[in-house]
């Protein structure tokens, strides 16, 4: 196949049938999902994850995904488990098994020592009726109408699907489990993601030394704190409420509309009333995107009473990992 039409007609043709077989799986979503869902929310100890072939490959990142949103799970090795590696399951343990036929000769083993030893079953196959379905406590239906192999044999489809419904499983049961976005920083200290879900404003705010305004200020007296605040002003009532902003290119476009008065006009006139404001215990991550949905380089931390508590920069949250 050379030529480039040719080419980009097949590869749209696997995505259209892999797109297809993904839509067909939530009208089979019924009583054996909330069954499998419960089953692995409520399992005492780990999940066991198993498949063989590219149906292991799938079967490792469901349990990498289960794992990483606050359910313990492992990927077993069908046939090395029947040479040891069975010694990491217990009766407290929930299998998840994949197979797209369900006869999977590799498995029937393993499958013979969960039951012997009273772990269910939750099978995701492509037949219901099956062995392995036959044993198990719930049914994860995965069929494909086709691979998108044009074969139809090499699984395509069929672990897309498979996949898809790994996803569906993990997410239901990370929220029956109440899982929130700090127990998943909690389990992401290491890389950018996790920096990103803990990083909080009271980490990179300025707290100390920054200068406000009174409501009766003149202009002239941004000019400095406007320079030490890289561009922007809180202006505070006598309790230290924030009642607006001055930023730079306030002074710049008063200067230019008014080149000999600028200095006298009173802030009040020229600040930003009932500006955007942070709170210090928010995650950066939140106050980066309202900051960029305002267009403002810089807000006001205030406590629970509209106090001015310091300054948050968009480039101080850029640096600590924010985003």
């Amino acid at each position: 196949m050379s030529d480039a039409d040719r080419i980009l007609d097949e590869g749209r043709r696997v995505l259209e049938v892999e797109a297809s077989a993904l839509a067909a799986l939530p009208a089979r979503l019924g009583d054996e999902f909330v069954e499998a869902c419960r089953l692995v929310a409520e399992a005492p100890g780990r999940v066991i994850v198993s498949g063989i072939g590219k149906s292991g490959i799938i079967a490792r990142k469901i349990a990498a995904t289960l794992t990483s949103t606050g359910t313990p799970a492992t990927f077993l090795h069908p046939v090395e488990g029947l040479h040891g590696d069975l010694g990491i399951v217990t009766s407290d343990d929930v299998a998840i098994l994949l197979s797209k036929s369900g006869e999977t000769a590799e498995l029937s083993g393993l499958v013979d020592y969960l039951l012997r030893t009273g772990v269910p079953i939750v099978a995701m196959t492509g037949r219901a009726g099956s062995s392995l379905g036959t044993h198990a406590r719930a049914v994860l239906d995965c069929s494909v109408a086709e691979e998108a192999c044009p074969m139809d044999l090499a699984p395509t489809s069929s672990t897309t699907a498979s996949l898809a419904m790994g996803d569906a499983l993990a997410v239901v049961v990370l929220q029956l489990k109440e899982f929130r976005q700090e127990d998943f920083a909690r389990l992401h200290p290491g890389g950018a993601l996790g920096r990103t879900l803990t990083v909080r404003v009271r980490d990179v705010m300025v707290a100390e030394g920054y200068p406000s305004l009174s409501i009766d200020a003149a202009m002239r007296e941004t000019v400095v704190p406007i320079a030490e605040l890289r561009g922007t002003v809180p202006i505070v009532d006598e309790a230290g409420r924030v009642l607006g902003v001055v930023t730079a290119g306030d002074l710049t476009r008063l200067m230019e509309r008014n080149e000999t008065g600028w200095a006298t006009t009173l802030v009040s006139e020229v600040m930003t009333h009932e500006p955007c404001t942070a709170t210090a215990d928010e995650r950066g991550a939140a106050v980066v995107h309202r900051m960029e949905e305002s267009g403002v380089m810089a807000l006001p931390v205030v406590d629970e009473t509209g106090r001015l508590e310091g300054l948050v920069h968009l480039h101080d949250l850029m640096r600590a990992g924010a985003v």
